[in-house]
């Protein structure tokens, strides 16, 4: 068992994201994060309210994204998405990933049936950094943040790495994924 971290504000845990030197990237499997830092962009969603950039995704742009794209790393994820789409997914597509997009994160989406998965791919989140250092991620049943973890076991991160290439190569780049729901973020 690797270091852990209890907090996503931990300076070690962020640290990754400021000095990977080339990818950094990101298996997402949840249908629903429950964050406190969304949490009040979230309901301004729920209730209607037009899209919106909300604090902790400028954050993100300004201190992660926008940096690495300038400094020509590749940060990319990819998120598995079930359909129908939950309120939560419509909301990230909506108010994140729609404005981290353009800045230069490279979202995809690889879009199944509800109740189905990708085969071969797992089901929980993950970052993969410069291609060797691997951060597990662990959620709640609700999609509350439990703690991240760093895996240092060369076959697991040959495995991150695998699964990484399976999951862009099954995906759809996230401008292709929103003009199929034109209308519904």
């Amino acid at each position: 068992m690797g270091r852990m971290f209890r907090s996503l504000d931990d300076a070690e845990f962020n640290r990754f994201f400021t000095e990977f030197r080339f990818t950094a990237y990101r298996l997402e499997s949840l249908q629903r994060y429950d964050v406190s830092y969304e949490k009040a962009e979230f309901d301004l969603f729920l209730s209607g309210q037009q899209r919106g950039e909300f604090p902790g995704i400028a954050q993100w742009i300004d201190g992660t994204v926008r940096p690495a794209r300038d400094s020509g790393k590749l940060l990319h994820r990819v998120h598995v998405v079930e359909e129908p789409l939950s309120d939560y997914v419509r909301f990230e597509c909506a108010w994140a990933y729609a404005h981290t997009v353009p800045a230069g994160e490279d979202v995809r989406l690889i879009p199944v049936p509800s109740g189905e998965w990708p085969e071969g791919l797992p089901r929980y989140d993950y970052w993969l950094f410069d291609s060797s250092s691997l951060i597990t991620m662990h959620y709640k049943e609700d999609g509350s943040f439990e703690a991240a973890e760093i895996v240092d076991d060369p076959q697991s991160i040959v495995q991150a790495n695998f699964w990484r290439d399976m999951a862009v190569s099954q995906s759809i780049p996230f401008t292709a994924f929103e003009e199929k729901y034109d209308g519904i973020f």
